[in-house]
């Protein structure tokens, strides 16, 4: 089994190449990210494996069918870069639904703490040997109410993590776990709830048509003057330039992102020697009260296994069985898991 392996970083072959070969399959490493410009890179390998910024579009999945190319990997839980319904009929798409879901919670919790204590603020100062305590007021987490929207095995974490200092939750899902909702300290309710009272909120959510822009200028104007929002699970949840305006209003009182709808050709690169030409993106980090990382809540050594492990048994369980149960398939106008290996 020969895979082309694109947009990789050092990070990724260790890992991969360890579980590549207990399961008998070779990795070509391509630095350069899937496009219409590079699919053709991918030329005589039985499948590719890609992540969140690779572009798999109909025009590269028609080029990758045409090649010949069975499988596309990808190494991440999201899927909107993915024409799926296109795909159909044509390429079999894995994914990864699970990995350590401690890393994106606990990085979810850092960069909050980070933000309402400014650790941030605190760290630059010392460096330079400024002790002053000036500007650093911060508040208690405890007692406070955190809107989570998002309930999957991430979401979970983080209400477990948020339980764990005392703060009351506020829980949203297409699809509730009714275990989660004790009836006091965690408890269901609809969003414009979730949005009026929460001081916190936090996406855990995936990226569809219904989730698209969750957080926008009317979501904005219902919350709390003062919400902090985060968000480690997709940019495009949010709606930057109105995320901007509120923190210029000063209804928002403090923003973590570690992702951003228009991050493509930004994060996991060294930008640093360029000019920053989205203004939205520079603006934002211009913020005092604003952190941003580089869509690296995923980045633990765990995290990093499980996703190797995961995407290698995916491509064997595929090759040597004729189905995997990580598979998307479009059905009933939704995507979703294969769990019959009847896709197509």
């Amino acid at each position: 089994m020969k895979i082309a392996f694109f947009d990789t970083k050092p990070y990724d072959k260790a890992s991969f190449e360890a579980h590549g070969k207990e399961k008998g399959i070779t990795f070509k490493f391509f630095e350069t990210k899937l496009n219409e410009d590079t699919v053709d890179l991918a030329q005589g390998y039985d499948g590719v494996c890609v992540f969140v910024n690779d572009t798999v579009n109909s025009e590269v999945i028609d080029r990758l069918y045409e090649m010949g190319i069975k499988i596309v990997a990808l190494r991440c839980a999201g899927f909107n870069n993915v024409d799926v319904k296109h795909a159909l009929g044509k390429l079999h798409v894995f994914r990864v639904p699970a990995y350590s879901p401690y890393a994106v919670a606990e990085h979810t919790m850092a960069l909050l703490l980070t933000s309402i204590r400014r650790i941030h603020k605190a760290y630059i100062r010392s460096r330079d040997f400024n002790f002053s305590l000036s500007g650093l007021t911060g508040f208690d987490l405890h007692g406070k109410t955190v809107g989570v929207i998002g309930t999957g095995k991430i979401g979970k974490v983080f209400v477990d993590i948020c339980r764990g200092f005392g703060m009351k939750v506020l829980a949203y899902d297409k699809f509730p776990d009714k275990r989660l909702d004790n009836g006091d300290t965690v408890r269901y309710v609809s969003l414009d709830e979730l949005f009026k009272e929460s001081d916190i909120i936090s996406l855990h959510c995936p990226l569809t048509e219904d989730t698209y822009h969750i957080i926008d200028e009317n979501v904005i104007e219902k919350c709390k003057r003062g919400v902090v929002i985060l968000n480690t699970s997709r940019g495009a949840l949010v709606d930057a330039e109105a995320l901007l305006q509120g923190i210029k209003s000063r209804k928002v009182g403090a923003a973590c992102l570690d992702v951003y709808e228009e991050e493509s050709d930004l994060f996991f690169e060294d930008n640093s020697g360029h000019i920053m030409e989205d203004d939205t993106l520079a603006r934002l980090i211009s913020m005092p009260n604003v952190l941003v990382t580089s869509h690296q809540a995923f980045l633990t050594e765990e995290a990093l296994n499980n996703i190797a492990e995961t995407t290698c048994q995916n491509i064997s369980d595929f090759f040597e069985k004729g189905k995997c149960e990580n598979e998307l398939c479009f059905r009933k106008n939704e995507v979703q898991d294969c769990k019959d290996g009847k896709c197509f």
